[in-house]
């Protein structure tokens, strides 16, 4: 009943490989999934109880975008019912997940773990990463609603582990630079920083930013709907089926 879990309703009524089984929402009551995102009645009851919904519908995937506090149970939850999970939901640790890997692999199934679905986003990632082996001076830029729960995003997160993939350790700035307002700087990862803003209005922004000598590049996305995350999450659902173990990134489906 989110609105993510809403546009992935609609996604998934509107696709003809897809068939929606099940839906969960303890908030929202027994009404149809359809008449509930607008569509419609659809025949599927909005259910209060995830064990119930797996245990009843026989699902193949489970798509999350809840809160990191559910989403770690609902992902073993769909685990150990054989579900594959889809996550939207940022916030695991890497020992959770490579505790969920693990029991994915166990039980012979495939599951994602994605902190953006949104293929252009996905895109930024990939092309920072190839920038930051010639231009190594980088800080990133993240700018999210203000009732975002985690900072920095994990958009921000994921694209500073691939940059730092290819790129050695590098700490940047002045080494003599203090902050005279702690935390002004941003947070520091593997020698470069990380800003996050919050603030109303903003819907999903993110801009890395390169300097070298007389020049910088900035490659930047922007996300303006919900909808823009849906094309990635039905191909995250069909590829799912396709693999054994725990992907952490969409980009590792994109390949």
């Amino acid at each position: 009943s989110g609105r993510m879990g809403r546009e992935v309703v609609k996604m998934v009524l509107e696709d003809e490989q897809l068939a929606l089984v099940a839906a969960v929402a303890p908030s929202a009551g027994p009404v149809d999934a359809g008449t509930l995102v607008g569509l419609g009645p659809c025949g599927v009851v909005v259910s209060a109880d995830l064990d119930t919904a797996l245990r009843e519908s026989a699902a193949d995937v489970l798509v999350d975008f809840t809160v990191p506090h559910a989403a770690y149970h609902n992902t073993r939850t769909a685990i150990e019912y054989g579900v594959r999970p889809i996550i939207g939901t940022t916030g695991f640790t890497p020992e959770q997940i490579e505790e969920l890997d693990g029991q994915c692999q166990s039980r012979g199934i495939g599951g994602l773990i994605a902190p953006n679905f949104s293929i252009g986003a996905i895109l930024m990632m990939k092309f920072a990463a190839q920038a930051s082996k010639y231009l190594p001076h980088v800080e990133i830029i993240e700018y999210h609603g203000d009732q975002k729960l985690d900072a920095p995003s994990g958009t921000a997160v994921k694209t500073a582990e691939l940059i730092s993939e290819v790129r050695e350790e590098l700490r940047q700035g002045n080494p003599q630079e203090k902050e005279s307002i702690e935390g002004s700087r941003g947070g520091y990862y593997n020698g470069f920083r990380i800003h996050s803003v919050r603030l109303p209005g903003i819907f999903a922004q993110q801009e890395v930013i390169f300097g070298g000598f007389g020049q910088t590049l900035k490659i930047r996305h922007d996300s303006y709907d919900r909808a823009g995350y849906m094309p990635g999450v039905s191909v995250a659902v069909k590829k799912v089926m396709t693999y054994t173990g725990l992907i952490y990134g969409f980009e590792h489906i994109m390949d």
